[in-house]
């Protein structure tokens, strides 16, 4: 056991990111059963279907789970008190300041991990009193950081200045690519695309089959000037950098991007003029599997590239 498995008595220090429009009950108890900790992302539910998907998870697995809230969305207390009247334990905030919620649900017995892009905030994050922190670097898919600190860098920054736990994240897919982020300090990481692109994320169909597709280069983090996102290049990615040519105001950004875009490619499966959000590991990812294949071929390839490290003659 590591500091990541202890702190929420699960067997491998494997956590499932919580994606908007991709992270239902049905991935985040795939994942906890198969000895992950499994993500419900609420980022894109209703308060009344967060419940509920709270409610099929607990039905679902006796394994312990979360909820990622992103705490810039509408609805914010009444989702903290839904995660409360459920009885979650483990929440991981993010998007927000970390002082507004962390008190309220430490008072409750909840495990609290906040999301970071920088060792500016994971500090504040600690200060807050948050469990532990997950410092996720720019080649991560969905929003992100405007520092565009890569994930090697951020991870032994982080852990120089911080004492709590750190889960890895960015551009992680493999057990390799674990093993890499706890040499460098991470006592856990936290993996979003490759889940994205599983049988039980509830992704679109076509939104599935467009990661396996994409190839190195196929992401780019653009808008910036509202909330960096890391978006695969399809005609919508396009008409925007048609549109930065022009020099748009943040009014003319906003208006372009209209409402519920995300929702449109990710959970509706528009290709086209649909926001597709994905990191820049999905160029290693080659086919769809089970949320339990996933998880144990992460750790079979992070025990083989361990056997490797340790057999390297210097």
């Amino acid at each position: 056991m590591n500091k990541i498995t202890q702190l929420f008595n699960i067997k491998y220090p494997v956590i499932q990111a919580g994606m908007i429009w991709v992270s239902g009950y049905k991935l985040a108890s795939a994942v906890s059963n198969a000895g992950g900790l499994g993500l419900i992302g609420a980022g894109s539910m209703y308060p009344e279907v967060l419940r509920e998907h709270i409610q099929k998870c607990k039905i679902a697995t006796s394994k312990p789970f979360g909820v990622n809230v992103p705490m810039l969305y509408p609805n914010i207390e009444e989702i903290m008190k839904i995660i409360v009247e459920e009885g979650v334990k483990i929440v991981f905030t993010s998007a927000g300041n970390p002082k507004t919620w962390t008190p309220y649900l430490k008072e409750n017995g909840i495990t609290v991990v906040h999301v970071v892009s920088s060792t500016v905030f994971a500090l504040k994050a600690q200060a807050a009193g948050v469990d532990a922190i997950v410092a996720e670097g720019f080649e991560a898919g969905g929003h992100n950081g405007r520092d565009e600190t890569t994930t090697f860098t951020l991870i032994p920054m982080v852990k120089e200045q911080i004492q709590i736990p750190v889960i890895a994240a960015g551009g992680i897919a493999n057990g390799r690519g674990m093993l890499a982020a706890m040499v460098l300090g991470a006592d856990g990481v936290q993996v979003g695309s490759r889940f994205a692109a599983s049988k039980e994320s509830s992704a679109h169909e076509n939104f599935k089959k467009t990661i396996v597709e994409v190839q190195e280069g196929g992401t780019q983090l653009t808008l910036k000037e509202l909330a960096p996102v890391r978006l695969i290049k399809n005609k919508f990615y396009q008409d925007l950098q048609y549109l930065y040519e022009k020099c748009p105001t943040k009014e003319e950004l906003t208006a372009f991007l209209g409402r519920a875009r995300a929702k449109r490619g990710m959970f509706e499966g528009d290709l086209i003029e649909g926001e597709l959000e994905i990191g820049q590991i999905a160029g290693l990812i080659h086919q769809i599997n089970s949320a339990e294949e996933i998880v144990l071929e992460m750790m079979t390839d992070f025990e083989s590239a361990r056997r490797e490290v340790q057999e390297f003659d210097f």
